[in-house]
């Protein structure tokens, strides 16, 4: 059963906040749909409309089949809730998330995973490397060095300067991560992004894999910046809305 925060936050917050948490409660379920999920252990965020740089983060404890939009933690870049809730946040999260928040205003949404594919690839010497036609779309992507779990607060700038202005970050052994302008472009780069992991995996297990030609990575990307940035009509999101109100329409809750 899902647990749900005991207040009527819709009736609280703007409306285009509670926008904002309808669409990062849907990120959670499909990542939990996609199997994605590290039990509780990783973390989705949401900038919440306004300036004031308050974001919304998954609540600790709940599953990422049970996150509603009421039950997201809204927190201010000091880690503080800024409304009250019965729920913490994971620390790592707030670390990861908030360096991002703090620096990009364009991303809005920021998703981090730690699936068994991507990180194997976090942990490989070449990274993400142009096996399949989804690693190509990519284009560039950006690496962060594992400097262990991260709890200090210090490592924020460092993250924010190796992401810099792309959209795809690999943390060395640890996950992926995508940043977007909407919960659709930030979910589509994360999609293609642990497809393209997924991918290599296997072509590397099979001992013997082909390179494209010269050129054609950066004709991929090129031709393929829209599936990502939120330029082209996002016809996949409501595709997935209506999967999961098939599959469980509580997160809208």
């Amino acid at each position: 059963m899902t647990v749900m925060v005991e207040q009527d936050l819709q009736a609280e917050v703007s409306d285009e906040e509670w926008a904002q948490r309808v669409d990062l409660a849907a990120l959670y379920r499909l990542v939990a749909l996609h199997g994605w999920d590290d039990f509780l252990f990783t973390h989705l965020s949401a900038r919440v409309p306004g300036p004031e740089h308050h974001f919304l983060i998954n609540p600790l404890g709940l599953c990422f089949d049970e996150i509603t939009a009421s039950s997201l933690v809204k927190v201010n870049v000091e880690g503080e809730k800024v409304i009250e809730s019965p729920y913490e946040i994971n620390p790592a999260g707030f670390t990861i998330h908030s360096a991002v928040h703090m620096a990009r205003e364009d991303a809005m949404f920021v998703m981090h995973l730690h699936t068994d594919d991507g990180v194997a690839v976090s942990a490989m010497a070449d990274g993400l490397m142009p096996l399949s036609q989804h690693a190509m779309q990519l284009g560039e992507i950006a690496y962060h060095d594992y400097e262990g779990v991260a709890l200090d607060l210090d490592e924020r700038e460092r993250i924010v300067a190796d992401l810099g202005d792309k959209q795809f970050l690999l943390l060395r052994n640890h996950g992926t991560l995508t940043v977007g302008p909407t919960a659709n472009a930030a979910f589509m780069a994360m999609f293609y992004f642990e497809r393209a992991c997924t991918m290599q995996v296997k072509a590397l297990a099979s001992g013997n894999v082909n390179m494209p030609p010269q050129g054609a990575p950066e004709k991929a990307a090129q031709q393929s910046t829209g599936l990502f940035d939120g330029s082209v009509d996002p016809i996949a999101w409501p595709a997935w809305l209506r999967k999961l109100d098939r599959v469980d329409s509580s997160f809208r809750q």
